[in-house]
């Protein structure tokens, strides 16, 4: 039996990663019918089953698991020693993916991105937008950015931009046909845009003052599933909208929305870079925290 390359194990890898041809198809620059075609070779010279596939789900076998558990540490192994080298290049070079949020990516990540890439041009940068609360190291990436209250207890993060807040808005034209809210318990009797969150589950407003916290279960006509859309029916009078106060500033400032329950809206921990704790960071990753460190400074 001829043993399979390291580059048919790496689709193999990527492949189990994922358990998702399109996904890893689109990491791997391949077409999903080519990276079925590798598969399936590569599973004929081994002469066995790695995945259980149908038309609807992917799914390691016994074999598979085995492989995959077994591989994984070492292609970390060669990854690292690839990176290695970076230490002797007078500028890191190499891919680095980050996962992120839409609001993450708009209202802190992509305005640092350009200089960053400016500075290390031998840097590949991909981020991939999601609002869903992904696992970096499942996922196949380097480091994610969230809200620091959100993050798990085996990350390491730093923040990268200010702390923030969410405040609740609505038009001139809403508030002279509706009563402004004075409680968040009032809001139960409005018509609010509400926000789904990628799982299915619906966002419920969450309020705090003198260390009292309260979560409102909002009603409304209209549900979302970006926040950042809330901002357009909001200034129409469709309904009060719960969104970053950075996203609605201008708005606020020109009277076009106008905030309440601004005494229960305190600000939270902002966004956060993190990593796994890994014993070696990769150059490239390890260059952007440096740079994303130095920039959160500069703004302070």
């Amino acid at each position: 039996m001829k043993s399979p390359s390291t580059a048919d194990l790496s689709i193999f890898l990527c492949i189990a990663r994922h358990l998702n041809f399109s996904r890893a198809a689109v990491e791997l620059g391949f077409t999903p019918s080519a990276l079925s075609h590798s598969l399936r070779a590569l599973e004929n010279r081994l002469g066995v089953r790695l995945f259980n596939r149908t038309t609807r789900s992917v799914a390691l076998t016994d074999a598979g698991e085995r492989l995959y558990a077994r591989l994984k540490p070492a292609f970390r192994d060669i990854d690292d020693a690839l990176e290695d080298l970076n230490n002797f290049r007078d500028k890191p070079s190499g891919n680095l993916r980050i996962t992120a949020g839409r609001q993450a990516c708009e209202l802190v990540l992509l305005p640092i991105v350009s200089q960053f890439l400016q500075a290390y041009p031998d840097i590949r940068l991909e981020i991939v937008e999601s609002d869903a609360l992904v696992d970096v190291v499942a996922g196949g990436f380097d480091a994610g950015v969230r809200f620091g209250n959100r993050l798990e207890a085996d990350m390491i993060s730093l923040p990268i931009g200010p702390n923030m807040r969410s405040v609740v808005v609505g038009s001139p034209a809403f508030f002279e046909r509706h009563v402004a809210p004075h409680q968040p318990e009032d809001l139960h009797g409005l018509p609010c845009i509400r926000h789904r969150f990628p799982s299915g589950s619906m966002y419920r407003w969450e309020f705090e003052r003198g260390g009292i916290a309260q979560e409102i279960e909002v009603s409304g006509p209209l549900t979302l599933g970006d926040v950042s859309l809330m901002i357009g029916p909001a200034l129409q009078g469709v309904g009060l909208a719960y969104v970053f106060e950075d996203m609605v500033s201008g708005h606020l400032s020109s009277h076009r929305l106008i905030q309440v329950l601004a005494d229960w809206c305190p600000y939270y921990p902002g966004l956060h870079l993190y990593y796994p704790s890994r014993r070696h960071v990769p150059a490239a990753l390890k260059a952007f925290i440096d740079f994303a460190r130095a920039a959160r400074q500069l703004n302070t």
